[in-house]
């Protein structure tokens, strides 16, 4: 029973701060990379930012660089995405997912039922 769960969305202020957890169950985030990806309604879902297995190497979509931060805890099974300097634009549902460290969503096999970020100008 591998699943993903998101927490730690809600409502906030333009400026104002977010921090997202991925917990995993079993082994899904041995040797498995974590991605976050987002969802505005009418729009595509699109990479936010990943982070490799060892927890060395990151990468993030240009839009989010400086503001959003990827971690994750030593034992592989929980992440995290700190948000801070949130915007409007940054309103959607956030996802986490594992598979393969790319912004590819289709190498991502395990996905998570999302968590809502709403940003109030």
């Amino acid at each position: 029973q591998v699943q993903l769960v998101e927490s730690g969305g809600g409502s906030v202020q333009a400026g104002g701060q977010l921090r997202l957890s991925c917990a995993a169950s079993g082994h899904t985030f041995s040797h498995s990379a974590m991605g976050w990806f987002r969802q505005a309604p009418g729009k595509e879902r699109e990479f936010v930012a990943a982070i490799h297995w060892s927890g060395g190497m990151t990468y993030y979509t240009n839009s989010v660089k400086g503001r959003f931060t990827i971690s994750r805890a030593s034992d592989e099974n929980r992440g995290y995405l700190q948000m801070n300097s949130l915007q409007p634009d940054d309103t959607a549902v956030y996802y986490c997912a594992a598979g393969s460290y790319t912004d590819y969503q289709g190498a991502y096999e395990l996905w998570g039922r999302g968590t809502q970020v709403t940003v109030s100008s």
